[in-house]
């Protein structure tokens, strides 16, 4: 299975879109169009990225999603997994919970969520996630990343 997923998302002329903005990253977007930042207002964002024109469908392999965004709908009442499906995309779910400083270093981060990841990970299977996005954020220069 893990297999056939990273086929279908590399597959020639294919990428990634990464549709996983937090709502605080979102909010940027929305504000700089004076939009309010509510959980409606994002979903429709979202709603337009996922229904965008057939045409980019043969582009796009898989699509990561923030957390809010496996549970929401669309218009028609499909939720968003099942629409991304519906065109061919295999879906993904961002699962750290974001970067926080690292004491003792020189501007360093870490990344938060290792703790629950496994059940997470089961909860967003059954939810129709087929992968997975952990990030993490180094810092390299002379003294970083540090030992």
């Amino acid at each position: 299975e893990l297999s056939d997923i990273a086929h279908r998302i590399v597959a020639p002329g294919k990428g990634i879109l990464a549709a996983d903005e937090s709502t605080g990253s979102i909010a940027k977007r929305l504000q700089s169009i004076g939009t309010e930042n509510t959980e409606e207002n994002r979903r429709f964002y979202r709603q337009l990225l996922l229904t965008a024109d057939d045409r980019v469908n043969p582009c796009i392999g898989g699509v990561i999603l923030f957390h809010e965004t496996l549970y929401q709908k669309a218009d028609d009442g499909r939720p968003f997994p099942q629409v991304i499906k519906s065109k061919g995309g295999v879906v993904g779910i961002k699962v750290d919970k974001g970067v926080v400083p690292l004491a003792g270093t020189n501007g360093e981060t870490t990344t938060q969520g290792l703790d629950g990841l496994s059940e997470r990970c089961a909860q967003y299977k059954k939810d129709g996630a087929d992968f997975a996005k952990w990030r993490c954020v180094l810092k390299i220069g002379e003294h970083t990343p540090s030992a």
